[in-house]
């Protein structure tokens, strides 16, 4: 049931800017494709059950075009969630970046100082604590051993940072385009190195294995066993299972899904967009956290 004091965020996407409904303030997901976003559900679950009248909706944006799209906008914008391929460009859009979203070279959420057409927007990554806290939720502290990454994107640069700041004794970092990895091992620094998917098994000192290949990394050739312990992250969540979260679940080992990565990033996202910083919990966040995992069920 559509209820006019919550705005509800139509199916499908847009090519051009949404148009304004009746909510007092402006938020959207920014990408291409976006039209799959789950985003929608999740934001506004968060504002219905903190009483908010806010509007968030999809806008689809093709890659090179952000700035362009956003130094036209019109009135009442908050912000934006940013998803593939805009998170390098929104880095370059905003004013002002935090250190997370500089290190991982990406930002997925802009927040506006104001809801002028021309206020400067401040960057953030909350991929990479959402993460951290999708890994506690779920009992897994720390990690004691070896990280994979897998995929040398954005998303995986994020992981690996969560990952060093888990504990990690050392990442590898596995892509299709060895230079790629190279290149996100050198960004990242001591303890990282990168190598080519071709040439990826896991070995006994293995002890996380994020998945961030698009749709899921397909079993190509022998891996070997799942180490005991070791967690997975798989950032690709349709469909499900993934290939390795199969694998995983077959042995009973622990996973941490993308809605959970998805659902604890955008609590974060929630907090800045109503102007607190990312450390400062919500009013009954509980409550909002539960309704938000309920919007995505």
């Amino acid at each position: 049931m559509t209820n006019e004091r919550y705005p509800v965020v139509p199916e499908g996407f847009n090519d051009s800017e949404p148009p304004r409904g009746i909510g007092s303030q402006r938020l959207a997901v920014l990408g291409d494709p976006v039209g799959h976003s789950r985003s929608p559900q999740l934001q506004l679950a968060a504002y219905r059950a903190l009483g908010r009248r806010w509007e968030y909706s999809r806008w689809r944006i093709p890659a090179g075009q952000l700035a362009a799209a956003l130094d036209a906008r019109s009135q009442g914008w908050r912000g934006f969630s940013v998803t593939a391929p805009l998170k390098a460009e929104a880095l370059a859009f905003a004013s002002e970046v935090s250190a997370d979203a500089r290190r991982s070279g990406a930002v997925n959420t802009l927040v506006f100082d104001s809801l002028e057409p021309g206020a400067p927007a401040r960057g953030e990554n909350t991929d990479i604590p959402g993460i951290v806290r999708a890994f506690g939720e779920r009992g897994l502290e720390r990690i004691e051993g070896v990280a994979h990454v897998l995929g040398a994107g954005e998303t995986a640069a994020s992981v690996a940072i969560a990952a060093q700041r888990l504990g990690a004794s050392r990442i590898e970092v596995y892509a299709r385009r060895p230079e790629r990895a190279e290149a996100l091992a050198e960004r990242l620094g001591d303890g990282v190195t990168g190598r080519t998917l071709a040439d990826w098994v896991l070995g006994d000192d293995t002890a996380f294995v994020g998945d961030t290949v698009p749709g899921g990394y397909v079993l190509a050739n022998d891996i070997g066993p799942v180490p005991a312990g070791a967690a997975l992250l798989s950032a690709a969540y349709h469909p499900w299972p993934t290939p390795l979260a199969e694998r995983w679940q077959d042995a009973s080992a622990p996973v941490v899904t993308g809605l959970d990565m998805l659902l604890h990033q955008a609590v974060l996202q929630v907090r800045l967009f109503g102007g607190d910083t990312i450390d400062e919990p919500l009013p009954n966040e509980a409550e909002v956290v539960e309704a938000m995992r309920a919007a995505l069920s």
